[in-house]
């Protein structure tokens, strides 16, 4: 019934976010460990690959291998609220160092 579909949605989501964390791990290691233009294409070449075959993974689990559209739509949806919380993240984080380096010059 709908709720199971509603089920789906959500871990579809989850999905969604998942890949999106993992990219941004992947984008924070390039920025840590300089790579070529080459050495960058391949992984995310790779990347995707992976990324494809884990959301096919997801989808032939949750919908037994049938393709609904509503699953599709909650890994945009989960990617984009993954994106959000991130940039929320990064807001809050700022704003904790704001404030620790304005507490640490006045002490």
């Amino acid at each position: 019934g709908i709720g199971t579909e509603a089920g789906v949605f959500l871990y579809a989501g989850l999905s969604g976010m998942t890949v999106l964390f993992a990219y941004q791990i992947l984008s924070s290691v390039r920025g840590i460990v300089p790579h070529s233009v080459a050495a960058t294409g391949i992984e995310d070449i790779l990347f995707w690959v992976g990324a494809s075959g884990y959301l096919f993974g997801r989808m032939y689990e949750t919908t037994y291998g049938s393709i609904r559209w509503f699953f599709v739509l909650g890994v945009v949806c989960g990617a984009g609220a993954g994106w959000l919380l991130l940039r929320l993240a990064a807001k809050i984080c700022a704003k904790v160092k704001k404030y620790l380096e304005k507490y640490r010059k006045s002490r």
